[in-house]
């Protein structure tokens, strides 16, 4: 499995509202920030088509005040406001952007096909939805309030529907709107980048000893 340290990203991340607007820049100016740790950030570094896959993020409270709801924005390579066309939340998540169009309403083609998003599986989620944990900020599931010393755990279930070498970039707020800066104990901003290549291959099956069939990496 790939694992990145939030505290390794290059590059910053940023959540965006429906219509446009940076959720970072709704942040004010004063007041603390919320301090975190990212025990998991994990996503299968070599896939192949058609092979199911689990996109995890778990985000721990290490501070001593709550969490007010604790969200992670997926994006395509990076999540800042200021990425270029077919990046950032130009495009939705785990997907890329195909040319532009005159007659083109979404230039979004996914790459990975969400087959379950964070939160209970209700309607949403069991019609391949963007589940109940889904915000209207862009590209962005939040779990509610985090006490302190809790972990909450974010798992997409995803299928790649496209072969290549891709990039998938994830930040972690406090919350959705006003003080909702989550950082490491450095400091530095809670997020981070998995690096995948996905395989034109078919996957490749092995049953275990105990009859248990597990997909060979």
């Amino acid at each position: 499995m790939a694992i990145a340290g939030a505290a390794l990203a290059a590059a910053g991340c940023g959540s965006a509202s429906s219509d446009g607007t940076p959720a970072a820049t709704a942040t004010t100016a004063t007041g603390a920030s919320f301090k975190v740790s990212v025990p998991t950030a994990s996503f299968a570094a070599k896939q192949s088509l058609a092979a199911k896959e689990r996109f995890v993020i778990a985000v721990r409270n290490a501070g001593n005040r709550a969490l007010p709801n604790v969200a992670v924005t997926i994006c395509n390579t990076t999540c800042s406001y200021k990425a270029r066309r077919g990046q950032g939340t130009t495009v939705q998540a785990f997907s890329y952007a195909i040319a532009n169009s005159a007659n083109l309403a979404n230039a979004s083609r996914p790459i990975w096909i969400v087959q379950q998003a964070p939160g209970p599986c209700g309607y949403s989620c069991r019609n391949l939805g963007a589940g109940a944990a889904v915000t209207a900020y862009s590209n962005t599931w939040a779990l509610g309030r985090l006490a302190p010393g809790h972990t909450a755990t974010f798992v997409w279930t995803v299928t790649p529907v496209k072969a290549g070498h891709f990039v998938v970039a994830w930040e972690v707020a406090a919350a959705l709107s006003g003080h909702n800066r989550a950082v490491l104990a450095s400091g530095r901003p809670a997020r981070g980048k998995l690096t995948v290549n996905v395989s034109t291959k078919p996957p490749q099956y092995v049953v275990q000893p105990n009859g248990r069939v597990t997909m060979r990496r």
